[in-house]
């Protein structure tokens, strides 16, 4: 069997993991052989394909990225793209498909594999948002490098006597500021799914100040005001751009929240946004071991011709769930989550 791999959206510590393993196992194991797609779903949508093997994925575990390259493109959108996609997989003598990706990617993976094609798919997400898994690799890594400028930031806060606000990514969830807002020791966390009262903010910033502490307020890039008007995202857009899946560029939120915060208590505010950073480097060990165990059982899969399917990490056990499972709805924070985060605001 002819297998072909890609790595769709945003890349993601852990891709090169993932990679590695199913090829390693498919050849050894099985005696497939492999074919990389480069740059998404733009691979087989214009048969841009690299050589695939064992050779290939020699030290590739520890790099943060993908050697297969990433792109954001929708085939959907594309004129006779699924007929381009099929043609290609044909062409190229590919039998299966493994997609490693997030809600965007796999939405593609769901709906060609309705159509027919023979794919598993591989949750990747830093957002730790796709449904039907309990956690997405990246996403330990993420946390791990927004903690440690939380770290930093305390020190240099307290030395100028000054609010700062760390912005990270989440656009529509709000994991990656709880978990390293908790864990950084975070004077306030802000989310998408829990609209957020400047004053009460504000109440935060006076009473951290009154311990003689400096406050670090953690922001999502998604987060928004309760008194966000009908239509208002209550954030500032970076462009106005939408990509090919209709995803607006966002950010600014962080410079917005530090100025209103210094308008309103008098205090010195400043924002530092992380963006990129949080998703680039080498993976940590938890999601360098999670990505691996996602591409050894994404392979049995193939192997077994259980396709449509995706894997997902439930407890400690990696199982397999129908592709929509990972795409149907975003997983998002609970109110009883972040209640947890609260009783350490202020």
């Amino acid at each position: 069997m002819r297998v072909g791999v890609l790595t769709g959206g945003g890349d993601c510590p852990g891709l090169n993991a993932v990679i590695r393993a199913v090829v390693r196992k498919g050849v050894q194991e099985h005696g497939f052989e492999f074919v990389g797609f480069r740059d998404g779903w733009r691979g087989p949508l214009e048969g841009l394909t690299m050589p695939l093997g064992v050779e290939q994925c020699r030290g590739i575990l520890p790099r943060g990225g993908t050697i297969l390259g990433s792109s954001r493109t929708n085939p959907f959108k594309v004129e006779r793209g699924v007929e381009q996609i099929t043609d290609n997989l044909a062409a190229a003598g590919v039998d299966a498909l493994v997609a490693i990706g997030g809600e965007d990617t796999l939405g593609v993976a769901t709906k060609l594999a309705d159509l027919g094609v023979r794919v598993v798919g591989v949750p990747k997400t830093i957002d730790n948002d796709l449904s039907g898994t309990d956690f997405t690799f990246g996403f330990d890594t993420a946390v791990n490098i927004a903690t440690e400028a939380i770290d930093r930031l305390h020190t240099t806060a307290e030395s100028h006597h000054r609010v700062l606000v760390v912005e990270v990514m989440g656009r529509h969830a709000g994991w990656i500021a709880l978990h390293a807002g908790i864990a950084g020791g975070a004077s306030a966390v802000l989310i998408p799914e829990q609209p957020f009262d400047i004053e009460r903010v504000c109440a935060f910033v006076e009473s951290r100040f009154e311990t003689e502490y400096a406050p670090i307020i953690v922001v999502s890039e998604g987060a928004v005001p309760v008194d966000a008007g009908p239509g208002e995202q209550g954030m500032t857009l970076q462009s106005g751009e939408v990509d090919a899946f209709g995803h607006v560029r966002l950010g600014g939120i962080g410079d917005r929240l530090a100025s209103e915060i210094e308008h309103r208590t008098g205090k010195e505010a400043r924002a530092v946004v992380l963006g990129h950073v949080q998703r680039g480097g080498t993976p940590t060990a938890f999601d360098r071991w999670l990505a691996t165990r996602f591409g050894l059982h994404a392979i049995d899969a193939v192997a077994e011709g259980d396709f449509g399917v995706m894997v997902a990490l439930r407890g400690t056990d990696i199982v397999r769930v129908p592709l929509i499972e990972g795409t149907g709805e975003l997983k998002l924070v609970s109110a009883e989550e972040y209640a947890e985060a609260q009783v350490f605001f202020g």
